[in-house]
Formats: structure tokens, C-alpha cells, sequence
């Protein structure tokens, strides 16, 4: 008989924006709100990033002093609130978590982002053991505690999870210097602006979406260790 490697994953952490929300329509709806073409807004948002800024830069950009708590108060009260619902999740998120649920895996999502998001993920109903908010936790990305509470959550040893992000440097690096495994997803802005050879190098797979993460989750699993008796 063969029983399945040392290096097996038994949980699976995935981010939020740009892994499971596409957040394309989000920051659309930012410009609509901002008095500023889509394009516009999303060219700038490029160029912040890959000159190494956030996208809070691009909103400081089109208006100065931009307070984003005032701002989103403002929405609300206009009845365009910020956030996400079943619109924006990308269309291979639910089959991607159930199919990992279905190994037996601890499924979990975790990322930065405002205590708010734990609600509307909730209204999702997705297929996950867990929600992990940093506003909620308290500590975020890419601090090393963060990826250290997925693993205590899961129960695990941080080499048996792995975190699924389209951030290099939220994502993966600091999931790595953990010592977890890694799937860096290519897409969204920050998936195809930001690169790092080395560190791509280092993680367990590289992806365009989540629609084959199940299967190379179970692949990976099924690698024996050796024969036993």
C-alpha cells in the first residue's frame, strides 16, 4: 500500500478580491461615483500599480483629500453602497471551493478587507469552513500573523496550507517566508502588473483561474510517500 506524501495539503486558504470577487465592476462603480470614465479610472489604477502604489493613490488622484470612510457614508446614503454581491463572484469560485470541500479539505477564506465584507460574503453562501476578515481579525496582510491565524484556524502546520492570491507582494511572498505553499492566481491588475520570477519559482502552482485548483490540489495529495508494509 502507499500512504500519501509528507508534503500533502490539508487546508486551502484563498483571498478575496480579484481571487473569488472580481472586482472590476467595484472600481467601476467608483469612477461612476468619482464623475470619471471607467477607462480612465482603470488606465490610472494600472499605472499607479506598476509603479508600486495603491489604489487608494487613484482615488487621492481624481479627488484630493479623498476620505474613504466619509465617501463610502456618502454612497450608502445615496443608495450606492461600496461592496460586493453574487454578481461579482467570478464564475469559478463555488465549483473551486465545493471541489476542495469534497477531498475532505479544510477550506477557508482569508484576506484584507473591511468588516463589512464578512456579511456580504456570508450572503454568498459559499462552500467554506471558515472567513478570515483582517478588519475583523484585526491584523492583515502581508504581516506574518495573518497567514500564522490561518494556520491555527485549520489546525495545521503551516506547510500543509495553501493560500491562493493574485497579489506577489501580499500574497505571495509573505505566505512563502511563512512556510506555506502557494498558488499565485494570474488575473486582475495586481495578478499581471506585479512579477517576480524567483518567488513564481517557489510556489506549488501558477494559475489563470481557480477551475483547475481542485484537480492539482488532488494530483498533489495522491503522490505517495513509498511503499509501507
Amino acid at each position: 500500500m502507499t500512504v500519501p506524501g509528507e508534503g500533502a495539503v490539508r487546508a486551502v486558504f484563498l483571498d478575496v478580491g480579484e481571487t473569488l470577487i472580481n472586482e472590476g465592476e467595484i472600481y467601476g462603480r467608483w469612477a461612476d461615483w468619482l464623475g470619471v470614465p471607467r477607462h480612465t479610472f482603470l488606465t490610472k489604477l494600472g499605472a499607479v500599480l506598476a509603479t508600486g502604489g495603491s489604489h487608494m493613490d487613484v482615488f487621492e488622484h481624481f479627488r484630493p483629500g479623498f476620505d474613504l470612510a466619509a465617501e463610502e457614508r456618502a454612497r450608502a446614503a445615496a443608495g450606492v453602497p461600496n461592496g460586493f454581491g453574487p454578481d461579482d463572484l467570478y464564475p469559478d469560485a463555488r465549483a473551486c471551493l465545493s471541489g476542495l470541500r469534497d477531498q475532505g479539505l479544510y477550506v477557508g477564506i482569508a484576506g484584507n478587507q473591511p468588516v463589512e465584507a464578512a456579511r456580504q460574503i456570508a450572503a454568498l453562501g459559499l462552500d467554506a469552513d471558515v472567513v478570515g476578515i483582517s478588519d475583523v481579525w484585526g491584523v492583515s496582510k502581508p504581516s506574518p500573523e495573518f497567514f500564522a491565524r490561518c494556520a491555527e484556524i485549520a489546525d495545521v502546520l503551516p506547510d500543509r496550507v495553501l493560500y491562493v492570491g493574485d497579489r506577489i507582494d501580499n500574497d505571495v511572498r509573505p505566505a512563502l517566508a511563512f512556510g506555506m505553499r502557494v498558488a499565485f492566481l494570474r488575473r486582475g491588475p495586481w495578478g499581471h502588473i506585479q512579477d517576480d520570477p524567483e518567488a513564481l519559482r517557489r510556489c506549488l502552482f501558477v494559475l489563470d483561474d481557480l477551475a483547475a485548483l481542485p484537480e492539482l490540489v488532488a494530483a498533489h495529495n495522491a503522490e505517495p510517500l513509498g511503499d509501507v508494509p
